[in-house]
């Protein structure tokens, strides 16, 4: 068994490539806390930060047999908190601004029947991506948008870890965003 502390970031990368789990252990450990600090920094939100820090070691994993590292590992991962810390504040404007709009189309007396039939739609169509998510993401989804529950308060119903319920959420928003980007320009556009 290899000593993982002891070797150099070009050396855990190598055995990263060759799928090895202790290699990619060790890269966490080593960069975990650092990246969430750098992130939190950022968002001013610890779920915020640790979703940030979450997705870069997903995508490092997801990434490690074709990822080229230009300037070593830890600028690679420290540029990755940055892009995905932009890549939030883009997503909550474009949600704040759906929100809005949402808003303003609820304060409107007089709905015309086409804003009707959009926002029944949209909410069928939401509905409908729900449904076909696994089970638990679904339950993780539901008692974390549905009944406002924390990442805690869900794994301790459910039995499973924060982490999991983490995961849960992320897959589960990630279907949900995706399947709404046609539906997000028509609305902005229409409303």
């Amino acid at each position: 068994m290899a000593d993982y502390k002891r070797l150099e970031e070009t050396e855990l990368m190598e055995l990263l490539r060759q799928d090895s789990m202790g290699a990619f252990r060790e890269i966490y450990l080593r960069y975990w806390k650092s990246l969430y600090k750098e992130a939190y920094k950022r968002l001013k939100d610890s779920e915020s930060a640790e979703e940030v820090v979450q997705d870069i070691f997903t995508a490092l994993w997801n990434r490690r047999q074709v990822i080229s590292l230009s300037h070593g590992l830890e600028g690679y991962l420290y540029t990755s908190v940055g892009y995905r810390v932009i890549d939030r504040y883009r997503r909550n404007a474009l949600q704040q601004r759906f929100r809005e709009a949402m808003q303003v189309t609820q304060n409107e007396a007089d709905y015309s029947t086409e804003q009707t039939i959009l926002v029944k739609d949209l909410q069928l169509h939401i509905d409908q991506v729900i449904e076909k998510l696994p089970e638990r993401c679904r339950s993780v989804y539901e008692l974390s948008r549905v009944h406002h529950k924390t990442n805690k308060e869900i794994a301790k119903e459910l039995a499973i870890s924060e982490k999991t319920v983490e995961n849960q959420l992320t897959k589960a928003l990630k279907k949900l965003r995706l399947s709404l980007n046609h539906y997000i320009s028509i609305i902005l556009i229409f409303f």
